[in-house]
């Protein structure tokens, strides 16, 4: 088919040809380019809604959910720092998956490991939180999370009274067989640091007289413990009487 020349075609809708292509392209230079904010973020809804969202499968459903959450501080075009975001609607969002697939682990690694390594110390602080709250719903299964907040609080947030509340609370409920004793003895070493020597040293010593550690080597490595902690007392104690 032979094509005809743009000539024959009449000029004044060649005319209204450039301006609408004109046009378009002013139009479109003036629209607002789209933008994401950390408030667009909105509260967990209630766990009945997302219950019912579910359609009685809310482990597929609550990992649905964690990816929605992992993937809002990118947005097409943006991505949004994690420190910009509300923490509090955040935490809905943590506790909402939990709540809809309490096995599951995921949550607090977020918690502990990507939101709570903000450079901003409230916020550290609510998520190292929001894991001890988390914690005593199932402390056999949940203490790696706690015995990293208790390293955070410790070397972060350098708030060792803190450091030393988490580390009691997973001597005291994490009991179970699966329960690495490193994690069980966080609270004499935290002691230690707060040089509550006595008390370290009671723990220490219960700890190697109840039979509960069998393992030659960290025998070994507690009675070093043990002997350090005696020695570091009695510097301690030598400190105070030379003061004037």
């Amino acid at each position: 088919m032979r094509q005809r020349p743009v000539s024959d075609v009449p000029t004044l809708v060649r005319v209204a040809l450039v301006f609408l292509l004109v046009s378009q392209a002013v139009f479109a230079a003036m629209q607002a380019r789209p933008t994401a904010t950390a408030q667009a973020l909105q509260q967990a809804p209630p766990l009945s809604v997302l219950r019912a969202s579910s359609l009685g499968d809310p482990i597929p459903f609550a990992q649905a959910v964690t990816l929605y959450l992992q993937a809002f501080d990118n947005q097409p075009g943006i991505s949004i720092p994690f420190l910009d975001l509300d923490y509090g609607k955040v935490q809905s969002w943590l506790t909402r998956i939990l709540e809809l697939d309490p096995a599951g682990q995921y949550p607090l690694l977020m918690a502990a490991q990507v939101y709570g390594q903000v450079s901003d110390e409230a916020k550290q602080r609510q998520m190292v939180e929001f894991v001890e709250s988390q914690f005593y719903a199932d402390p056999d299964k949940r203490w790696p999370w706690l015995a990293h907040a208790a390293i955070m609080a410790r070397h972060r947030l350098h708030d060792l009274p803190l450091a030393l509340r988490y580390a009691k609370a997973l001597h005291d409920r994490a009991i179970g067989p699966k329960v690495p004793s490193w994690a069980r003895q966080m609270e004499i070493f935290l002691l230690e640091d707060l040089g509550e020597y006595e008390s370290a040293k009671v723990m220490l010593g219960g700890l190697l007289h109840s039979g509960a550690v069998t393992d030659p080597h960290e025998i070994h490595f507690l009675i070093q413990r043990l002997e350090q902690i005696e020695a570091a007392e009695k510097s301690s104690s030598a400190s105070k009487r030379r003061l004037p």
